[in-house]
């Protein structure tokens, strides 16, 4: 009906804001999953309340399997403990990588 309804791709902005941040988080996780976009993982990493703990996973060529495993690890630790004040970034990151994919 309005613009927010755009195309026949997928839901507006107005209908993904109004969403909780964890099933914002599982619908980006699929799509970037499906795309096998290591990128956005990396880049959601980042912005989590324990970056710092992440840091140390510089990406190597030696080294990238051991450090998705450790992405994936340090993902999975920090599940569920919350966003903390990194919540709003993170919803305008999974918001923008839905609208955009």
């Amino acid at each position: 009906m309005t613009e927010s309804s755009g195309g026949a791709t997928g839901p507006g902005f107005a209908e993904l804001d109004a969403l909780p941040t964890e099933e914002l988080r599982e619908r980006a996780f699929a799509v970037a999953r499906d795309n096998r976009d290591i990128g956005f993982f990396w880049s959601v990493l980042r912005h989590l309340p324990h970056a710092d703990d992440a840091a140390e996973l510089d990406g190597s060529p030696n080294s990238v399997g051991p450090t998705i495993d450790d992405a994936v690890a340090l993902w999975r630790e920090f599940t569920g403990h919350g966003y903390d004040e990194a919540e709003p970034l993170l919803r305008a990151a999974f918001i923008d990588y839905l609208l955009k994919h």
